[in-house]
């Protein structure tokens, strides 16, 4: 039985000096069978020969890993570098995986290297934040804990606002957007992170209200305490779907606490967040509709 399958029979009915492995097997029908594994999947199996190593570097195959309107997203990569040499699917592939900023940097995509699906990042310094010029109120504080190497810090405020838009061409989905937020100003004493709470106050009183609406009438509503400092969270504000690949979705997204009967301090802002949905990265608090 196992001669049977290294081997090739002779015409006489022996075993022929020929012997086959998985090498010998066509790379296209190698690429076939790569069509239903995953990148990851597809680059570990490259390793184990030629006939691997072709079909792994196939453009048929990685078109159809590519998201529909690569070519878009390709396009901002474009203008914020200058423009790169001829690529191959997998290369672009690769290239879309790593964070690629835009928009002067304050905004982020890539895409999640198992999945393909398309992942993005707004800084807080994208946001429109009330008070934001007013150092008795807020403050931009650096940190190796945000992929923008900079947070936005509320001392304290009575009113608060953080809005933001993005006009964007999302590949067909469903996706979710969060606040990434923290409670507590985090930072490094002797090489050991700590949180100091001095400042927080406030979150426990009311919820924190958030709303997301898109240019084509979708809308979400949410509304949630901050009370665990300590550690960021992604807060989710809800989720939305994509139908039209190639039509801009103009996605606006607020949070707010605005009873101005107390204040609140003692958060940090630095992101917000959208992925495909159901793609689990950091702790996620699901906010109450």
């Amino acid at each position: 039985m196992g001669a049977g399958v290294s081997s090739i029979m002779g015409p006489e009915g022996e075993c022929g000096g020929h012997e086959t492995g998985l090498g010998d097997l066509p790379e296209r029908c190698v690429a076939e069978v790569f069509l239903y594994l995953d990148p990851p999947e597809i680059c570990g199996l490259a390793r184990l020969g030629r006939a691997f190593r072709g079909a792994a570097s196939a453009d048929f195959l990685w078109e159809t890993k590519l998201p529909g309107n690569y070519w878009y997203l390709m396009g901002l990569v474009e203008n914020e570098n200058s423009k790169t040499r001829y690529l191959s699917k997998k290369e672009i592939y690769a290239r879309l995986c790593r964070p690629n900023p835009f928009d002067g940097g304050t905004k982020e995509f890539w895409l999640e290297k198992c999945k393909g699906g398309l992942c993005v990042s707004i800084s807080s310094k994208a946001l429109l934040i009330t008070g934001i010029d007013d150092r008795r109120y807020w403050n931009y504080i650096p940190t190796e804990e945000s992929r923008f190497h900079a947070v936005a810090y509320l001392q304290q405020i009575w009113w608060f606002e953080v809005d933001g838009e993005i006009n964007f061409c999302f590949p067909v989905g469903t996706y979710s957007l969060f606040f990434r937020l923290h409670v507590g100003r985090p930072s490094k004493r002797l090489g050991r992170r700590i949180c100091s709470s001095e400042h927080v106050h406030g979150w426990g009183i009311k919820p924190v209200r958030f709303q997301l609406s898109t240019s084509n009438g979708q809308h979400a509503l949410s509304h949630c305490y901050l009370d665990e400092p300590g550690s960021w969270i992604l807060y989710h504000v809800g989720d939305f779907v994509v139908e039209n690949s190639n039509m801009p979705t103009n996605l606006k997204f607020s949070m707010t606490q605005i009873d101005c009967t107390h204040t609140k301090g003692g958060l940090c802002v630095d992101s917000v967040l959208i992925y495909p949905k159901g793609l689990q990265q950091e702790k996620i608090f699901t906010t109450h509709m």
